[in-house]
């Protein structure tokens, strides 16, 4: 607030509100600023109707944006090559909402069986509520994809690479089959990041991500991203997308969401003027921030993670204490030429060992137990994707809702153990795993 001739000084109520700031025109800091406003200044009354009326691009309120997610949006568009983002409150949010998205009331997802734990708890419980029901099939037997499809079937999901077993997804051949079904293929593309795997190159149509993980890379905030890659027609089966394709309320002048927002993303103007208006998961200013910061140093350290990651795979590999290291990297591993294929930058730092089985769960679990307290140097969290080096046991942690069917799908059983290898440096993980296992 400024004082002029026309305005009258103002009251101490009225100072210790607006003295000394005015909204910019132009934001003047080199690096982006955190915008920690809930709302954002109008022009003029015109200017808001047109706002509302998504006449004119701005920011009104910022439960559905703000300018620093903004910014952070426009990033995770460009390093995925695509079209536009929407910012999330979490990964777990985005893949919500992109279902919701798609599905509407009583569609059907096909869906890998290799997922974490807790998108399998929203397919199996949540979605349901909603009359969306969800067929899983193995990802690598691409005719039970194809086999799977209902009339009803709006989306294939899978992640690009599995977490905890870390199965890498032949992208191409799902997103041929989902193409042939009509439907775009959804990856969660959390644990390769857009640095190891970019999947428009292989046939994808959106991409989900928990920012959390790699994209924030210091365990400090909680945050997603839905990227849609531009490459899925929603006009060639208009009947599928009510949502996108009829009349919509949001747009005063009756015109659907494809076609007022036919140059940018109809998809990501769905998620945002409906679910994320309407259900409120935010991406705070903040978060932001902080996923901003993360994003501008992720290839440098997706190579450190990723080259310590494979010399700790191929130590525990000899190791007589492990039966068998899951990692994609290593030669005799079922997904080692389908990361030769898409993850040409390298593999993900996210991967499993199964220890010795005992053929008791409670054992196994002991076990485990005795192995993982014995780290000195990894942490036990529930978590990935740290600058830290993080220990987790998925059957009784990150995947402890899952059936004793459903983990054997997955690829794990109470002898395994999931690593997500850091920034520290090789040598000390590898000292303090080999002392851990010594336990045993």
């Amino acid at each position: 607030m400024s004082e002029n001739a026309d305005c009258p000084p103002p009251s101490f109520a009225t100072a210790q509100v607006q003295a000394g700031y005015a909204a910019p025109a132009a934001p003047t800091s080199a690096v982006p600023p955190i915008y920690q406003s809930n709302a954002f200044a109008l022009k003029s009354l015109t200017h808001a109707r047109d706002l509302f009326a998504h006449r004119a691009d701005g920011d009104v309120y910022a439960r559905t944006g703000n300018p620093t997610a903004t910014i952070f949006e426009q990033r995770i568009t460009a390093l995925e090559d695509g079209v536009a983002a929407a910012g999330i409150a979490s990964g777990q949010a985005a893949v919500a909402l992109t279902i919701l998205a798609l599905t509407g009331r009583g569609g059907h997802v096909v869906a890998a069986n290799q997922l974490y734990g807790g998108t399998v708890d929203l397919l199996v419980e949540t979605l349901p509520d909603w009359g969306i029901e969800t067929t899983f099939v193995d990802q690598d037997d691409i005719d039970a994809w194809h086999a799977a499809v209902r009339p009803s079937t709006r989306l294939f999901f899978a992640e690009t690479v599995a977490n905890p077993i870390a199965q890498v997804l032949d992208v191409r051949a799902v997103a041929d089959a989902a193409h042939a079904a009509g439907v775009p293929l959804v990856v969660d593309n959390t644990v390769a990041t857009p640095y190891l795997q970019r999947p428009k190159r292989f046939g994808a149509d959106i991409s989900v991500h928990s920012a959390t993980k790699f994209i924030g890379g210091h365990g400090t905030v909680i945050g997603g991203a839905i990227v849609d890659l531009g490459t899925f027609d929603f006009s060639a089966e208009p009947e599928k997308w009510p949502a996108l394709t009829e009349p919509s309320r949001r747009i005063p002048s009756g015109e659907s969401l494809l076609e007022h927002y036919r140059d940018t993303s109809p998809f990501i103007a769905l998620i945002k003027a409906k679910h994320m208006h309407d259900l409120g998961p935010t991406l705070s200013a903040t978060t932001a921030f902080a996923l901003l910061q993360g994003l501008e140093t992720l290839d440098i350290r997706m190579q450190r993670h990723a080259a310590s990651a494979q010399r700790i795979a191929e130590h525990l590999a000899t190791h007589p204490a492990v039966a068998r290291v899951h990692h994609p990297g290593l030669a005799g591993n079922p997904w080692h030429d389908a990361a030769q294929t898409y993850l040409e930058r390298g593999v993900p730092s996210v991967f499993s060992i199964d220890l010795h089985s005992t053929g008791d769960d409670e054992a196994d679990f002991v076990r485990a137990e005795t192995f993982i307290a014995g780290l000195k140097v990894l942490h036990l969290l529930a978590n990935i994707g740290d600058a830290r080096s993080i220990v987790t046991h998925p059957a009784s942690m990150t995947h402890s809702h899952l059936s004793p069917q459903q983990l054997a799908d997955g690829g794990i059983s109470w002898a395994t153990v999931r690593l997500s290898i850091g920034l520290e440096d090789a040598d000390d993980l590898i000292a303090d795993l080999d002392r851990a296992l010594a336990l045993l």
